[in-house]
């Protein structure tokens, strides 16, 4: 039995590898489809499903980890950034205000399947038009649900959190390992 990470996210391989688990990177390449409607939960619940069973019909028996992390203001889902303009409006509606993280994981082998969400609230401070072009200028929002990166440059606006940091980040390691612990993989 493997365990595969089904995502090309760059900051979820880092996450997982700080275990020393030999894990290998299969990611989904499937449309990112919403259920319509649905609420932050439900839509990256829905997605890291969608992600971990596409990737598991390729590796049968072997344990597959599929997430999704959107950030959500207001009731709107704001995911990656179309373009510079579009993260500034996403950035400009941060400034000052809470948000929630949310993060779907979902474990699927064979035929068996778990899902849970994630959920912290992340406090900006205000931010000037000049912050967020400087910031926009970097490159790092682009690719980033809510045009930010916690765990970089972004940290500059982050006042507080009330969560787990890694959910922010794209990987909530403490109820990742709880999940796999349920499966009977360890990761210590």
């Amino acid at each position: 039995m493997s365990l595969i990470l089904a995502s090309a996210s760059p900051r979820r391989r880092e996450l997982l590898a700080r275990f020393g688990v030999p894990f290998t990177i299969d990611p989904a390449d499937g449309p990112e489809l919403a259920p319509a409607g649905a609420d932050a939960a439900h839509t990256v619940m829905a997605l890291s499903e969608a992600k971990a069973r596409e990737t598991a019909a390729r590796h049968p028996g072997d344990t597959v980890i599929g997430a999704d992390t959107v950030v959500e203001l207001e009731g709107d889902i704001l995911g990656k950034p179309l373009d510079a303009d579009d993260a500034f409006r996403m950035l400009r509606r941060l400034s000052g205000n809470e948000h929630r993280v949310y993060t779907g994981v979902t474990l699927v082998r064979g035929t068996e399947c778990v899902s849970e969400v994630e959920t912290t609230r992340v406090f900006f401070r205000d931010m000037t038009d000049e912050e967020i072009r400087a910031y926009i200028a970097t490159g790092e929002p682009m690719d980033k649900a809510g045009a930010y990166g916690y765990q970089g440059v972004a940290g500059l606006f982050v006042e507080r959190i009330d969560g787990d940091y890694f959910n922010v980040v794209g990987l909530p390691l403490c109820r990742l390992g709880r999940m796999l612990g349920s499966m009977g993989v360890a990761l210590l």
